[in-house]
């Protein structure tokens, strides 16, 4: 499930990063992708890549505000992560080369005695498992202190914190821009097919956050303020977006999830020097056979696992 449209990146008046730079950068991602080999593959036209500045008429027309101060047009899709999750779990549950170990907690990969290169066991909740000759530690919340647990030093610098943001289905086709308003603690909105949405707005969604190696308990939902994250995310949004605020007859249901986002930084996102605006510090960790991966973002997942596989085939 891909949104049909270009995405818009809209610029927040308090932006850390002015209209002019991004438009910069927009730029140089769209050479890029066009340079890709795989740019015909993609998910909409690539081949021709390029990121169109939107008039003020364009402007108005998404959100007639002062709030903000430029838009970008840019050849990118949103793909839905309920879409992929669903998936990803029937594609586990066909493989028979798969033993999926459902409600099982890892709390370490103690080191070989015999060498980084042999067998290892995985501590986990049920006991000591095992023998594996190659482990890859996936962790999102959890990577650090397993990685701790071997005996791996953690990056200089890292925080998690736990988001939570709404899922919408309307009863009747709506036409929402998919929209970015950036940069810094602000929010999006995803359009997938017309009647299912994502809207998140970060203060509103930001329940906790944490530096220490395991990620702090994360508070309770309670009905109340559902309903309160609920209205703050759509009145936050709407402000900015009409057509967000013109949702509200027409929503069917709206989930509300969380999830933890992890990276290599801390920081506040309107602050232009925090870390948490470099997200290039990922990749794959390697101690003998024991590989832990920072995905960095969740798009690059899937490049870095085809290189693992590719690596321990």
């Amino acid at each position: 499930m891909t949104s049909p449209i270009d995405d818009l990146y809209l610029v927040h008046r308090r932006s850390v990063v002015d209209a002019d730079a991004m438009a910069r950068y927009y730029a140089a991602v769209s050479a890029l992708v066009r340079e890709h080999p795989g740019a015909a593959g993609y998910l909409g036209p690539a081949t021709h890549a390029s990121v169109e500045r939107l008039s003020a008429a364009e402007l108005a027309a998404v959100c007639d505000t002062p709030e903000i101060v430029a838009g970008f047009r840019v050849p990118e899709r949103s793909v839905s992560t309920v879409w992929i999750a669903d998936r990803l779990v029937a594609a586990i549950a066909a493989e028979p080369r798969i033993e999926a170990r459902w409600g099982v907690r890892v709390t370490g990969v103690p080191r070989p005695d015999a060498g980084a290169d042999a067998a290892m066991h995985v501590q986990t909740s049920e006991g000591l498992d095992g023998p594996y000759d190659w482990v890859v530690n996936a962790l999102w919340d959890g990577r650090l202190g397993v990685d701790a647990a071997r005996g791996l030093p953690p990056p200089g610098t890292w925080s998690h914190r736990f988001r939570r943001s709404l899922f919408v289905r309307t009863s009747s086709v709506v036409t929402v821009p998919s929209a970015v308003i950036g940069v810094g603690p602000f929010g999006d909105v995803k359009n997938y097919n017309g009647r299912d949405l994502y809207l998140s707005w970060y203060p509103a969604g930001l329940a906790v956050e944490g530096t220490a190696l395991a990620p702090p308990p994360v508070p309770p939902l309670e009905e109340a303020s559902r309903a309160d994250l609920i209205e703050s995310v759509l009145a936050h949004l709407g402000a900015i977006i009409p057509s967000v605020a013109a949702l509200r007859p027409h929503l069917e249901s709206v989930r509300v999830e969380g999830g933890w986002v992890y990276a290599a930084g801390r920081g506040a996102l309107d602050d232009v020097r925090s870390t948490l605006h470099r997200r290039d510090r990922a990749g794959v960790f390697r101690d003998g056979r024991y590989l832990s991966i920072d995905t960095g973002k969740y798009s690059m997942a899937p490049w870095i696992a085809d290189g693992v596989a590719a690596d321990i085939g």
